[in-house]
């Protein structure tokens, strides 16, 4: 039987089909198909799908979305509804590329028991695009103009937040409180004091609570996390990941629509508790690049590197934290950092050794981004035994000097310079992606991961996950508790950097440790350093 895309996608809901599986090392290189068996008999590694997820079934879950830019339409393109607009461009585009299968692949998507109920967004053009888009004879798409009105309404069962970040924390436990269901963007909150209320909240409902970390449902992920387990890396004891970026729009530099004015955008809305200032276009479009609005590299970006690897070490919150950088590349008004460079440490740590005890703890994570250079540098995971490489790939290189694979290094079973294992699950498959910021994500498993050589998209699965949650129970792979972790270690970046000094976690009361004289959260709220006051806006 020949799967097409639909049926391989409806088939995610019931038993999980075999991944795409490239093999690599001694066969080839330096050994016979006997010696390549031995080893991977040894490593004991298996592709790892994402868990089976349970149907959607039974009423349609009523959904609003509040937030109708960049993100929120991808994210209603995940939950099945995408405009006109998107279709005819994808069209076009595949026309000039045939290798882009992005409307394809849409198309192919299992189509989710939802039903698009309502739309909360200041910008006049925006809603009314999602209601003209999406309204139909049957179902007419209401406007709220704010977001207590739609969560108080009795009209909706879920709410989709993609928001500016000031936002995510309010709305989410307005809809808490409410019982109603919270799918947010990262990160979940804005401050320090914010991640304890939203936590407190989230445990106290009745409703499900899932952060947009779409890569927990990469393939490549959850197989590293099998890899780790097993312990083929041995101790690992330093990671590296990083984010580069050289085009405007991964500088966050977002097109302003030239229907923006006073008239079409509740602007008073739209600041909410932020310093009061007045209408600004380019802080309505491209709010990612001040404080008062955004997190910077660090809630934006490094919170994708952080819980991804959360994800497969499972490592929580860092005891310490260290953070530089400045603005380098993109002197236009932005007060966020375009350049960064954070070390998270966690010395009690361990994924376990084949060295001599006392030989396994400690690790410490390390975490690099520029806005001005796109050389692209892969997720490195260094152990005593082997090397992990991560990305919507993974490659494990072993090391000369192991102890686990000491008699295979030695009888030339193995080799250094050669992989033990690979697993690419597009092995067969060509991409296309429209944009060095798009192949970024690509490369990182935050687009689309592979089942069975066919390309799926990550933010697809994991709605699916959250509706199915809410529909038969369980827990999702990213709720309070992974957003808490990711949210206090990407504020823990962001006020190291604003400090220029060292920021530390207590694990026993669950705090960051005190500094005299300091509030965290007028820290985190302040533009540029902290020696620059919350008032002073510019741009």
């Amino acid at each position: 039987m020949k799967w097409t895309r639909r049926d391989l996608l409806i088939g995610l809901g019931g038993l999980p089909v075999l991944g795409a599986v490239w093999w690599a090392g001694a066969a080839t290189a330096v050994g016979s198909r006997n010696k390549r068996s031995e080893i991977l008999e040894q490593l004991n590694i298996k592709p790892s799908l994402p868990p089976a997820v349970p149907g959607i079934g039974g009423d349609p879950v009523r959904i609003g979305v509040i937030g109708f830019g960049i993100r929120g339409e991808q994210l209603t393109r995940a939950l099945g509804f995408a405009t006109d607009e998107w279709k005819e461009e994808m069209r076009l585009a595949a026309e000039e590329d045939p290798n882009n299968k992005r409307l394809e692949d849409f198309e192919a998507q299992e189509r989710l028991n939802v039903k698009l109920v309502g739309i909360c967004d200041v910008f006049d053009v925006r809603a009314e695009k999602f209601i003209n888009s999406f309204s139909t004879d049957d179902n007419k798409i209401k406007r709220y103009l704010t977001y207590k009105d739609m969560i108080q309404s009795g009209e909706v069962d879920a709410v989709v937040i993609a928001t500016p970040d000031h936002w995510h924390a309010p709305m989410s436990i307005e809809a808490l409180n409410n019982n109603v269901h919270v799918y947010v963007e990262k990160p979940m909150t804005h401050t320090v004091s914010e991640t304890y209320t939203l936590r407190e909240a989230a445990q106290k409902s009745d409703a499900v609570f899932a952060v947009g970390h779409q890569h927990r449902q990469t393939l490549s992920f959850s197989t590293a996390r099998d890899i780790v387990e097993k312990g083929t890396l041995g101790h690992v004891s330093l990671i590296q990941t990083n984010t580069n970026r050289n085009d405007d729009n991964g500088a966050w530099n977002y097109d302003i629509h030239e229907k923006a004015s006073p008239e079409t955008i509740d602007w008073e809305q739209f600041l909410g508790s932020a310093p009061k200032v007045p209408f600004n276009k380019n802080h309505f479009f491209r709010w990612r690049k001040w404080w008062a609005y955004g997190s910077g590299l660090s809630g934006d970006l490094l919170t994708h590197d952080y819980d991804r690897l959360n994800c497969v070490l499972n490592m929580g919150i860092p005891t310490s934290v260290s953070a530089s950088g400045g603005i380098y590349t993109h002197n236009d008004g932005r007060n966020v950092p375009d350049v960064i460079q954070v070390n998270m440490e966690f010395p009690d740590y361990s994924t376990g050794s084949s060295q001599t005890k006392g030989k396994e703890k400690g690790m410490t994570f390390c975490y690099s981004a520029t806005l001005g250079n796109g050389f692209n540098r892969p997720t490195i995971l260094m152990g005593h035994d082997a090397t992990m490489e991560l990305g919507n790939r993974l490659t494990v290189w072993p090391d000369g000097a192991s102890t686990r694979y000491a008699d295979m290094l030695e009888a030339e079973k193995m080799r250094p310079n050669v992989p033990i294992y690979q697993y690419d699950p597009a092995a067969n498959a060509t991409d296309a992606v429209s944009s060095a910021t798009s192949q970024y994500f690509a490369d990182k498993g935050l687009m689309w991961t592979y089942i069975d050589g066919v390309r799926v998209d990550s933010t697809f699965l994991h709605m699916r996950e959250w509706l199915s949650v809410i529909k038969n129970g369980g827990n999702v792979s990213c709720g309070i508790k992974e957003g808490f972790d990711e949210a206090i270690s990407a504020h823990m970046a962001g006020l190291s950097w604003k400090l220029g000094r060292k920021i530390e976690w207590d694990p026993a009361s669950q705090t960051l440790k005190p500094i005299e004289g300091i509030d965290f959260d007028q820290v985190l709220l302040a533009n540029g350093t902290w020696n620059v006051q919350p008032e002073e806006m510019v741009g």
